[in-house]
Parts: structure tokens; C-alpha cells; sequence
């Protein structure tokens, strides 16, 4: 194996034999960051410790192969290094794309905002639509979601929906949606039965830790308080509960009012907040990595098209990978793996190809 991969092992075993002396509990911090940073090595160690006896293996077999006069032993060695030979190049694939650095966000929360577009009331529904397939797929693994923040119309449909969904790795599962959303249907409300084409943008954005520090002077921010509108219940519509964030700075006003408490309020739109104003350093960062950028699935731009939903054709086409699907029912109702983990598998061996012309 190649020395970083002997380096990878040589740092597991180190990292096993201080997990196993007596003293290791002592330090908590030590303790925790040592259990963490062994999670993130295993699958690759234990990959590399499978390659490593397959390898040995088919040594061995060829070795018999070569050696046994026996014609049926001679075979069966033959096919026990066929095998191992093909399960050698399989861990090979799996070792590449688990050496692919990985994005420091993915295994956090992550917060989607879902604004309704070109289309009028169209888009408001299926902003609301939107919202509800993603709440779907959450739930479907076992993840929590909950809306921060919203605007909607009389028909049902939302202007804007801010939503935090709360699982492990849910920003490694969401964070191929940023984009334009086209659907193409035919409204309720339209008697000649023509197909309108209407757009939502979707934003992902992965929820800030506490211990990333982000600047926010009071002088920078607004705070409103205000009595809360819409169906919140008696409740919420008899105090003032809601808060409306403004930041001067970059203009972004954010709205809260899902909560009871005032202070519950408040803390729901600081976290958004922050999320927004990472997201936009993020994006900052990313504009200046024109390589990263190039190497990624889509560019990650707010304004690109990725995705069509076509109702009369029943179909989803994802325009960035060209996967188009015919079970928009199904996708609508949360059945998205197919669709993310497609992106993930395209978005893994952009990378992989910029890693290989990088070493050459």
C-alpha cells in the first residue's frame, strides 16, 4: 500500500491502543475528540486492512495455482485468486473515494430556505409542495424537521419557508439542492388545460456551531417585537411573541413567530441568522476556489437551474447529472435517494478525476 495509506493504519492502531489504556477517561476532551477522530478513520482503516489480506490471498492462491498438479485444485486455486483479484479492485474504488477530503459540514443540521419564484400563486404552492417532499424525506430518516420561519398565501401556498432539519449527516443529504426548481403542470385555476412553467429557489445551508465565532455588533442589528399573525393559535396571536431580526450590513430581515415565547423567538432567528451570514463567507470562499468549483456537481450558484418536475409526463429530470426519473408521485412524496445518491456518486468521481490530474 502506499505510504499515506501505512500512515492512515499506523495513526488507527496508535489511536486503539491509547483508547485502550487505563487512564485514557481521565481527560474527557482527549477522550471525546480521540472516539471521534477513530469514527472517521475506521471505515477507511478497516478498508485498507481488508485490502491487505486480499492481497495476501491471492498470493497465496496463484502460488498454489502455480504449484498444485492436481488439475481440480489447480482450478479451484485459480478461481479463489479470480475473487480475491475482484474484490482487490472494488476496496481500490472504495479506498479512492473514501480518501476524498471530506466536507468539514456534512454531518450537520442544516437549514433550507425555499422561496417562491417566477409563477405567482403556482410557485407559492410549489414552494409549499417543495417543503412538505423534503419534510417527507426527513422523516423517512428518522430525522426531525421544523419550520423557523414562513410567509404564506390564502390557497395554501408559501411565499418563503425556512426549514431546519436535524439528523446526522442531514447537510450531506440536502446540500445537492441549491438551485432553481422548474415545474411544469396545469394550474387548477386553468380552464384551456395549458402547461405553465413556474420556479422556487432553494438554499442549504448547514446550521453553525456554537464555537464558531460570527461577529454580530448590536449596532449591526434590529430587533422588532410584534404580535403574531396567521394560524399560530390563541396563544401566539395575543402576545407579542414574534421577532423580526433586520441586519443592517447586509440587509437580510428575518421573521419568527412559530414559538410562544418571545425568547424562543428570538433565539430561532439568531440561529438563522447566523446560518445566512456563514452561508455567505461560504460562498465568498467558494467563488474564490475556481477549481473546487469546477470539480464540484453544479456550481452551487443560487440562480442555476438543476431540477424539473413535469407533472403531465410524470417525470424528474435533474439536469446536472441528466437522470431523469418517471415516478414524480413517488419523489414528490419523499423518495429522494435515488435522486441523492446519484449526485453523490457523480459529485464523488468529479473529484476523484480532479484528484488524479492534480498528482500528474
Amino acid at each position: 500500500m502506499t505510504e499515506k495509506l501505512e500512515a492512515i493504519l499506523y495513526r488507527y492502531e496508535d489511536i486503539q491502543r491509547e483508547l485502550a489504556g487505563p487512564d485514557v477517561t481521565a481527560d474527557q476532551k482527549r477522550f471525546r475528540s480521540l472516539m471521534k477522530e477513530q469514527a472517521d478513520l475506521a471505515p477507511l482503516a478497516e478498508a485498507c486492512l481488508r485490502l491487505r489480506q486480499r492481497e495476501a490471498d491471492r498470493e497465496e492462491a496463484l502460488l498454489m495455482a502455480e504449484e498444485e498438479t492436481d488439475p481440480e485444485m489447480k482450478e479451484m486455486a485459480r478461481q479463489e485468486a479470480r475473487e480475491a483479484d475482484s474484490e482487490i479492485r472494488d476496496l481500490e474504488e472504495k479506498i479512492k473515494i473514501l480518501l476524498i477530503p471530506k466536507d468539514p459540514s456534512d454531518e450537520k443540521n442544516v437549514i433550507i430556505e425555499i422561496r417562491a419564484g417566477a409563477g405567482g400563486d403556482e410557485a407559492a404552492l410549489f414552494a409549499a409542495e417543495v417543503c412538505r417532499m423534503y419534510i417527507h424525506y426527513a422523516e423517512g430518516r428518522r430525522w426531525k424537521a421544523e419550520i423557523l420561519d414562513f410567509e404564506e398565501i390564502g390557497i395554501g401556498g408559501m411565499k418563503y419557508v425556512n426549514l431546519m432539519i436535524k439528523g446526522q449527516g442531514a447537510y450531506s443529504r440536502f446540500k445537492y439542492e441549491s438551485g432553481v426548481h422548474r415545474v411544469q403542470r396545469v394550474p387548477a385555476t386553468e380552464s384551456g388545460g395549458r402547461i405553465h412553467t413556474s420556479t422556487i429557489t432553494v438554499a442549504v445551508m448547514p446550521e453553525v456551531d456554537e464555537d464558531v465565532v460570527i461577529e454580530i455588533p448590536d449596532k449591526d442589528i434590529r430587533i422588532d417585537v410584534m404580535r403574531a399573525s396567521g394560524n399560530g393559535g390563541q396563544c401566539v396571536n395575543t402576545t407579542d411573541s414574534a421577532v423580526r431580526l433586520t441586519h443592517y450590513p447586509t440587509g437580510i430581515v428575518i421573521y419568527s413567530q412559530t414559538e410562544k415565547s418571545q425568547l424562543q423567538n428570538k433565539n430561532k432567528a439568531f440561529a438563522l441568522l447566523r446560518a445566512k451570514l456563514y452561508d455567505l463567507e461560504m460562498q465568498r470562499r467558494h467563488d474564490e476556489e475556481a477549481d473546487l468549483r469546477r470539480s464540484q456537481i453544479g456550481t452551487g450558484d443560487r440562480s442555476e437551474k438543476i431540477r424539473t418536475y413535469n407533472f403531465p409526463q410524470g417525470r424528474v429530470t435533474d439536469h446536472r447529472i441528466r437522470l431523469t426519473l418517471y415516478k414524480i408521485d413517488a419523489v414528490m412524496n419523499g423518495d429522494l435517494d435515488e435522486i441523492v445518491d446519484a449526485l453523490t456518486s457523480a459529485d464523488q468521481a468529479a473529484k476523484l478525476l480532479k484528484m488524479g490530474a492534480d498528482q500528474v
